[in-house]
């Protein structure tokens, strides 16, 4: 076993070992490599350059024009298609067929003119003739089967179950007129109204009234318009001798003016001070803009 590296036996019973192929090269890390080392080595394809298509040569890839067909001979089809149709009419054994007569049209709906064979009887529209339908005879009629279980229905077993009564025409609508009859006989008086009650200042009916209308007022009768006043003289104006006036001077009065003192408010209890009574007190009323709003 050698001092160092490893035995022949370890390295797959080879008796030395093998040389390698990059000993002594320099190392090159990945990204210091190039994509495609053979495109940077030797010549590359180097183009002539982008052309412009034009009226001149240089733009296409020949040097001059070439022709596609070269030395072709000339054609033509119209002479063509003449020569076929010659042929193909010396094929023929005979003339063209000619019909003896031409085609005959239709002369009206349902005419057989223009047919080949006419009308046939099978499609005629005359009705066959037909024996007499006799109905078959009626079945026997029963009565169908009564539903419900015989317990609470009636007429529904053997006999009878319930005995028959009869049945006025609106019982329950007479009945119950007479029970309200009998209902506002018992009553004494009308219904209570309570006048301190709090009612809304605007009824939600503006036409609504609990009152009686009012009898109707009849039109006061006309009266004769009398003629107007005519004094018996013309009327007297005012002057220094008082001629217009009732008394020919005012009456003489002798009080003196004097000014009234008024008298002190006895307190006493034989005159008390006048207190009048409390008027009705106001209550909350819901403003028009909050019942609009409720409406």
């Amino acid at each position: 076993m050698p001092a160092e590296g490893k035995s022949d036996m370890e390295r797959i019973g080879l008796f030395s070992e093998m040389g390698y192929v990059t000993i002594g090269d320099k190392y090159v890390p990945h990204y210091m490599r190039p994509f495609n080392e053979a495109a940077s080595k030797n010549r590359q394809m180097l183009p002539g350059g982008t052309k412009t298509l034009s009226a001149l040569q240089a733009g296409y890839f020949e040097p001059q024009f070439v022709r596609i067909f070269d030395g072709e001979a000339y054609s033509n089809p119209v002479q063509l298609r003449r020569r076929y149709r010659l042929a193909e009419s010396k094929k023929n054994l005979g003339k063209a067929f000619l019909p003896s007569n031409g085609d005959k049209l239709p002369c009206g709906l349902g005419s057989y003119y223009g047919t080949i064979g006419g009308s046939y009887p099978y499609f005629s529209p005359q009705l066959k003739a037909k024996e007499r339908y006799i109905p078959p005879g009626k079945n026997f009629y029963t009565n169908p089967g009564k539903k419900g279980t015989g317990y609470g229905y009636a007429n529904l077993t053997i006999g009878e179950q319930f005995p028959h009564e009869p049945d006025g025409y609106e019982v329950e609508r007479i009945n119950a007129k007479k029970a309200q009859e009998e209902h506002k006989r018992l009553l004494k008086g009308g219904p209570f109204k309570l006048n301190l009650y709090p009612q809304e200042y605007f009824d939600m009916n503006p036409y609504f009234n609990n009152k009686p209308l009012p009898p109707v007022k009849k039109p006061p009768t006309e009266k004769p318009i009398a003629p107007p006043f005519k004094p018996s003289s013309p009327a007297k104006k005012a002057g220094g001798m008082k001629g217009g006036t009732f008394d020919p001077y005012p009456s003489h009065s002798a009080d003196p003016y004097i000014i009234k003192k008024s008298e002190a408010v006895a307190t006493n209890k034989e005159r008390k001070i006048f207190h009048p009574p409390a008027g009705p007190k106001s209550r909350p009323i819901t403003s028009i803009i909050t019942l609009n709003v409720t409406r």
